[in-house]
């Protein structure tokens, strides 16, 4: 609750490392994350979410938990990781975990295209709510 009520790293990162975005067509949530790099860590992160209070929380937490991490330390923070540093989430909002997730790693795949002289991407959608991969 406190994430939802007091969500942290609001916002977009002027000139970001990183974007990523994703969305759910059938819940309608849609994420947005954006990264700046130093020295290989996540320096800072920042997200946009249009969804219901567990797609803010989870991108809330999501944002704290990568924070100073290593680029691929903060890639391999799991759905699940996301879901228990909430203290847990119903069955039916697992989706939400899992669009934070994607929307961090989209992100840094961007970032990993950009720094290899690859273009912009950092959009995703998802075909169907992954609601049940929680890994």
């Amino acid at each position: 609750m406190e994430h939802f009520m007091h969500p942290r790293n609001v916002g977009v990162i002027d000139d970001p490392d990183g974007i990523g975005t994703v969305g759910n067509p059938k819940c309608g949530d849609i994420m947005s994350m954006t990264i700046k790099v130093q020295d290989n860590r996540i320096d800072d992160v920042k997200f946009q979410t249009f969804g219901c209070g567990a797609a803010i929380a989870t991108s809330s937490i999501c944002t704290e938990m990568a924070k100073g991490k290593t680029v691929d330390e903060a890639e391999s923070i799991s759905r699940r990781a996301i879901a228990e540093a909430l203290g847990g989430l119903p069955s039916v909002k697992m989706h939400c975990s899992n669009l934070a997730s994607d929307a961090l790693v989209a992100a840094i795949e961007d970032y990993r295209k950009k720094s290899n002289g690859g273009g912009v991407d950092g959009v995703r959608v998802e075909r169907a709510c992954p609601c049940g991969d929680d890994e």
